[in-house]
């Protein structure tokens, strides 16, 4: 049953990552998720086979240590939004932003037994995932939206690093996730201290 809850609270954990870049890109004049029906808590429109269900039970079943995930991304024209490279990465880090949020209201609730000791594993769960994906997606490599948050600030003759990364990036991706992943773990413990108060 923990583990239907884990997956659960994933799920909905990148559902609202993905709607929070739906809504940034709205409030920065891009519909084209709006127009996509995406813009909803529904979990079936974002689901994504592999990123939502397979890969979470796997991780869960054979005790990683971690559990990660994602959703379906939510079609966004860069064109459509305004401030250009600005635009897109407030877009991207509004998905980082949401899961932050979401621990950090769980965590002040936990830290003033606003809820009941009964769901407090989940609670710890819905802290944990989120802070895990937050911190997670801000490593600034593609596809990533940290990445995106990394360009906007790249000066134009630095323009190339951008292409060379986006082709790499599923590789560095998963090179990161291998070798380098321990390396959040600190941060992350930091992240959870914040938010809970101890």
């Amino acid at each position: 049953m923990d583990t239907v809850f884990q997956i659960a609270v994933l799920v909905m954990s990148v559902v609202i990552h993905e709607v929070s870049h739906g809504y940034a890109a709205r409030s920065m004049g891009d519909k084209t998720a709006e127009y996509a029906g995406r813009l909803t808590l529904n979990p079936i429109p974002h689901i994504d086979l592999w990123g939502s269900i397979i890969i979470p039970a796997i991780l869960v079943f054979s005790n990683a240590g971690f559990i990660i995930g994602w959703a379906k991304p939510v079609p966004v024209n860069p064109y459509n939004l305004k401030n250009g490279k600005w635009g897109d990465a407030w877009v991207s880090f509004a998905g980082p932003l949401s899961n932050f949020v979401l621990a950090l209201f769980f965590g002040l609730a936990a830290r003033f037994d606003l809820v009941p000791f009964s769901v407090m594993p989940i609670v710890a769960s819905i802290i944990i995932i989120n802070l895990v994906l937050a911190v997670f997606n801000m490593v600034p490599i593609p596809p990533l939206d940290g990445s995106k948050i990394l360009f906007a600030f790249l000066p134009p003759r630095l323009a190339h690093w951008r292409e060379t990364m986006e082709r790499y990036g599923l590789v560095l991706a998963l090179i990161f996730i291998v070798f380098l992943w321990r390396y959040l773990t600190p941060v992350i413990d930091w992240l959870l201290r914040l938010v809970i108060g101890s």
